[in-house]
């Protein structure tokens, strides 16, 4: 749906992954990276929060720590950090290289009004859909920095009752991995 909805106005630039290897290809201007994945992270974190109003009530009557930040952030099957970190940097660059090949490598704004057009948002959804069955049982499948972190930082902040740690140590991952395949 997001792919849909900002299409016609961003590029569809819902990832940093996606982002920094637009500009990595000379397709994208650097200097526009920062504030893409600033809008980004605002994104996920307001996806998260709106997530955690609607959910408030559930949340205050578990007691189970991980099944609450299973909400918010993924983490992996088995922790294994190279493991982890191959999973993550494969998905993105899957992404990446199949997105741009979908593209023609050209994900920018346009003004082509929505409608038809939107169908064009299929492929990417098959496309995340395929690298979750084969790869999402080893991470979780974040392959998009902004999906992991901005929902993370919310998980920290936000009051939720027997919420357990945020698991800063694995967060890394979902980070520099989506950040290294995408580049």
């Amino acid at each position: 749906m997001g792919v849909t909805v900002a299409g016609p106005y961003s590029g569809a630039h819902l990832n940093p992954a996606v982002t920094i290897g637009l500009a990595a290809a000379g397709k994208f201007p650097w200097a526009d990276v920062p504030a893409y994945i600033g809008a980004q992270m605002l994104g996920a974190m307001l996806g998260a929060f709106l997530v955690w109003a609607m959910y408030y009530s559930h949340f205050q009557r578990t007691n189970r720590p991980d099944a609450v930040l299973a909400v918010f952030s993924t983490g992996p099957a088995v922790r294994n950090y190279a493991s982890n970190i191959i999973s993550e940097i494969i998905g993105a660059f899957v992404l990446v290289f199949v997105v741009f090949y979908i593209t023609k490598g050209e994900i920018v704004p346009t003004k082509v009004p929505i409608g038809l057009g939107s169908v064009g948002a299929l492929p990417v959804a098959f496309l995340v859909w395929a690298i979750g069955l084969s790869l999402g049982g080893t991470t979780g499948y974040a392959i998009n920095p902004a999906r992991d972190l901005g929902p993370r930082i919310m998980h920290a902040i936000l009051p939720i009752k027997s919420k357990g740690t945020s698991d800063w140590t694995y967060s890394w991952i979902p980070i520099l991995g989506p950040g290294t395949g995408g580049g």
